[in-house]
This record gives structure tokens, sequence and C-alpha cells, in this order.
């Protein structure tokens, strides 16, 4: 399911600049280094060394939302348009193992409630993770547990893009 894969980096088949949900990954790398680092892409490849660390092998984390497109999903609202630092940042750990770490769900044992101000206590082992990366950021980070096949979902039939920052998901 996943494979090693730099921080945000162009997909390692030839280099090619994959597009999701109509937004090219160089488009969306800019955006978030943008918007959420600053303009400081050293500061992203923290954030994701970070995340590295933490996370089980075998899984994949991808960013998604509005640091990813711009705007807020319901009111197209830009990025922050509350002010700095307002807007959160939605990191989707994607593998069997870390949705086991899980004990909320949206659909049970595939795609978990993130873990989040709402839910503080959902996933005790990536709360360390959680604050590591706010404190990095200056904003909150909402960490979600999901299965490969929710992302295809989310592109393919919702219109969501993604931009993975660790591993590689399979798109077969």
């Amino acid at each position: 399911m996943v494979r090693g894969r730099e921080c945000g980096s162009l997909n390692d088949a030839g280099g090619s600049d994959v597009v999701r949900a109509g937004l090219s990954e160089t488009e969306m790398r800019d955006r978030v280094i943008r918007l959420a680092f600053g303009g400081d892409p050293r500061r992203l490849e923290e954030f994701c060394t970070a995340i590295r660390e933490a996370i089980p092998p075998e899984t994949a984390a991808v960013l998604r939302g509005s640091a990813v497109t711009g705007y807020r999903h319901d009111d197209h609202a830009p990025f922050d348009a509350d002010g700095p630092g307002t807007s959160d940042l939605d990191l989707t750990l994607v593998g069997n193992e870390v949705v086991g770490l899980y004990t909320a769900f949206w659909i049970p044992g595939i795609n978990s409630r993130p873990l989040s101000d709402e839910d503080p206590d959902i996933c005790p082992a990536l709360v360390p993770l959680r604050w590591r990366l706010m404190k990095m950021v200056g904003r909150p980070v909402n960490i979600q547990g999901t299965r490969d096949w929710i992302l295809f979902v989310r592109e393919h039939l919702m219109g969501q893009p993604y931009l993975t920052l660790v591993g590689r998901l399979e798109t077969a």
C-alpha cells in the first residue's frame, strides 16, 4: 500500500506532476508552503519529519482541506479568513495499523473521527504528535486515520484533493 517518498514531492514515477481533483501536486505544495508554513519549504520538511518519526510503518500521511485548496469547503472563505492561525491543518494518516489506534469513527474500523479539540482522547498514541505539530505551525492540527480507498472516494467522487506528505499510496 505505502512506499517511501519525500515530503510533498513529485511522484516517483518519472517525476510527473500528479493531478488530484483538478489540482497539481506542485500547485498544492506551493499553496501549503505559502499558507501554512509562512513561505518556508524547510518548515514543511520539518513537519513531515515529525510525522515520519511518529507514525507506524506502512502508513502514509496526506494533507487535505483549506491548506490544500486555499478555501474552506463549507462556505468558501479563504484560508485564515478569521485571522492568522485560525484555519486548522487536516492531516490524514492512511493505513491499516494507524486506523486501529483510534476509538471513535465515522465508519467503524475504516474512517476515524479526527483527533482534535472536539475529540482529544480518541487516539492517545497520536496526542504527542498532534501537540508537536501544533507547536510547529502555531495553529490547530487535526489528525484522522483512514483506509486508502476512502481517499480514492474523496478525490474521484467528491472532488477533494490531497497532498501526500509521507509515503506513497497505491493508485491501482
